[in-house]
């Protein structure tokens, strides 16, 4: 079944949702949980799968590789049975950018990080995708495992990820290579190489401040970075939170308040 050709809005400026229109009998899938709001006449249904195929036990074996990646294990059809257009909004419960991607751009397949899809058209296809090289899987910071989103035989398709803080978007020649904080990619088209290499230097390995690794994504092809990885957020708020449930070390002291200058709270 081809996907549903659906409209969109994005709102927002850092904190952004998308606002999808749907024609009658039109629908949305999206991740549970994503939802933010909808208009009456919209129905919401739970699903194994996001196609309709492979029996009973293909779609317990989807909703199972879900989970490995991350995700529910149950998606969300979002569906107009009204007779008039209705709209349907999806949001991300962190800062940052939504992503809109026409899969049929880019040949039909685009490979993500976990947690980036956030909701697509009925008929796109979220499945696991491998990493075969050992590097890759054991220091990408995300394992052996990424999302490959797919439209059904090649064609074209919306999908919606989501990007932490802000979106940069680079298209790569023919060996061109970056080289990128593992948690900073959001997403890159198959044609593209993906490798994971040690940080040179050991100074730069134990005071760099970057880690031992980074990614290296080598051209052709268009590649998604994000500004803010939800784990950078989430360890700088771990280091500033009170430990023990009571204030943060020093706080309210001398001693804290000098802390505070050198630490530029």
């Amino acid at each position: 079944m081809p996907t549903d050709v659906i409209d969109y809005q994005i709102i927002g400026d850092d904190l952004q949702a998308v606002v999808i229109t749907l024609d009658p009998d039109e629908a949305v899938v999206a991740e549970a949980g994503a939802m933010m709001y909808m208009e009456d006449g919209v129905e919401m249904a739970t699903s194994l799968s996001m196609r309709d195929e492979g029996g009973l036990f293909g779609r317990l074996f989807k909703a199972g590789k879900r989970l490995i990646t991350g995700e529910s294990f149950f998606i969300t059809v979002f569906a107009n049975g009204a007779n008039v257009r209705r709209d349907v909004a999806f949001a991300s419960p962190y800062p940052g950018h939504v992503v809109p991607v026409e899969l049929g751009d880019h040949g039909g397949t685009v490979i993500c990080q976990k947690d980036a899809f956030l909701c697509g058209a009925r008929g796109i296809d979220v499945d696991i995708a491998f990493q075969r090289r050992l590097g890759v899987g054991f220091f990408g910071g995300e394992g052996f495992i990424l999302q490959r989103i797919t439209a059904p035989d090649g064609d074209g398709g919306l999908t919606f990820l989501h990007a932490g803080g802000s979106v940069l978007r680079r298209a790569l020649g023919p060996n061109e290579t970056l080289r990128v904080d593992t948690g900073c990619i959001v997403g890159f088209e198959t044609s593209v190489d993906y490798d994971i290499q040690f940080v040179k230097g050991i100074k730069n390995k134990l005071f760099g401040g970057e880690g031992l690794f980074y990614a290296t994504l080598r051209g052709p092809g268009v590649v998604w970075l994000q500004t803010l990885p939800f784990s950078r957020l989430a360890g700088r708020i771990y280091a500033a939170a009170p430990q023990g449930g009571g204030k943060r070390q020093g706080e309210g002291s001398i001693l804290g308040g000098i802390w505070d200058l050198v630490d530029g709270r």
